[in-house]
């Protein structure tokens, strides 16, 4: 995984993107200005959108965010895989996320499930909406 801006792959100084903590490279470009008070009493904006960028060979880490996550393609070929909603990642669901045949524009990953990329050979570019919107501290990295 690069690490820093100054091994930044070229699409991701063009869209001023920083390194993301499960792997890949990210840039939020909208938070929806309405809120939304969720039962727990954690207050998000109601979808936030993303820029991710997954050069070739890279991949991220297994991790689960607490809101439904929509992936959508762009450029290139995502493999998305799902490790179901238990305490850690456990067998999976492969999908491919890209406009080409045989792979899907948009996939659905529902809240609180386990998911991560695994390396291809092709850079690809997609964006991720979440709703409610995105904040770290609902965000859980898979360490182990």
């Amino acid at each position: 995984m690069s690490s820093t801006p100054s091994e930044a792959p070229a699409t991701a100084r063009r869209l001023g993107l920083e390194p993301h903590p499960e792997g890949g490279w990210y840039r939020q470009t909208w938070r929806s200005p309405v809120d939304v008070t969720l039962p727990d009493g954690r207050v998000r904006p109601t979808a936030t959108l993303i820029w991710f960028l997954l050069p070739a060979g890279e991949s991220s880490a297994w991790h689960r965010v607490a809101s439904d996550e929509l992936w959508l393609a762009h450029t290139g070929t995502v493999v998305l895989e799902l490790g179901g909603d238990g305490r850690a990642p456990a067998a999976w669901q492969r999908h491919h996320v890209g406009v080409g045949a045989g792979e899907s524009s948009q996939v659905l990953v529902p809240a609180g499930r386990w998911q991560r990329t695994v390396p291809t050979d092709e850079e690809a570019l997609v964006s991720c909406m979440v709703s409610p919107g995105f904040d770290f501290d609902d965000f859980t990295l898979h360490h182990g």
